[in-house]
């Protein structure tokens, strides 16, 4: 089991459930807990400096998500990632940002310009920095922002649906592509058919995003199952 996680903090305003949900659903995205690990409740209860109840709860919830996986006779495990599970949720993901992208060049307030420039700019930033979690945050915040300028709340909903394994990918993503400003160049060309109000060429500028992604996290996966 890896040897990142540690004790949670007990003084946290949230339910200790939670914490260690999160904690634990954190730990997976970011790669700490390797896919096909075994979550075994006593070392991490030990880990984590809580009882065995929360964190049984939390690997239930995470079985729910499709972050865990039970295996008979075999307990809990990280669940391991296929080219399929990849392809599929991105081929949809590709649908969905497209169709976002499209609705925001016709709906975007100038508010939502503003931030979306802001954003980019702090990206780029992380980027020189080489700061990861920086880079992260601010892409989730990209796309958070196309798709609530999209104002179609439905939409909003389906995405949120594969938030958890979209994230896992994102994380994949660009903790091994070897050069982040592809990432910028393809967000400007984003931002750019947007701030034209051109919906074709926004659709196909954030389709054309994610399917990039798809080499490198089938490459990151396939060299992670061979370490």
């Amino acid at each position: 089991m890896s040897g990142k996680l540690g004790k949670v903090n007990l003084n946290n305003y949230k339910p200790l459930r939670e914490v260690i949900f999160s904690t634990l659903r954190e730990a997976i995205i970011m790669g700490e807990l390797k896919p096909g690990e075994r979550l075994m409740e006593v070392q991490l209860a030990e880990k984590m400096g809580v009882s065995r109840t929360p964190v049984r709860e939390a690997i239930r919830k995470l079985e729910l998500e499709g972050l865990v996986v039970m295996m008979p006779r075999r307990g809990a495990h990280v669940a391991r990632l296929t080219d399929k599970d990849i392809m599929d949720v991105l081929e949809v993901r590709a649908s969905l940002d497209g169709l976002a992208t499209a609705l925001a060049t016709e709906r975007i307030k100038e508010d939502e310009v503003k931030e979306l420039k802001h954003i980019q700019a702090q990206l780029e930033n992380y980027v020189e920095k080489g700061n990861l979690q920086g880079i992260i945050k601010k892409d989730i915040e990209f796309h958070d922002v196309i798709y609530k300028a999209s104002k179609n709340e439905k939409l909003v909903q389906i995405a949120n649906n594969l938030r958890e394994q979209v994230y896992r990918f994102r994380v994949i993503y660009l903790k091994d592509f070897g050069s982040n400003e592809e990432v910028i160049r393809e967000h400007n060309e984003i931002c750019s058919a947007i701030f034209n109000k051109n919906p074709e060429q926004a659709r196909e500028a954030a389709q054309n995003h994610i399917r990039s992604q798809e080499t490198t996290i089938v490459s990151a996966v396939k060299k992670s199952k061979m370490s």
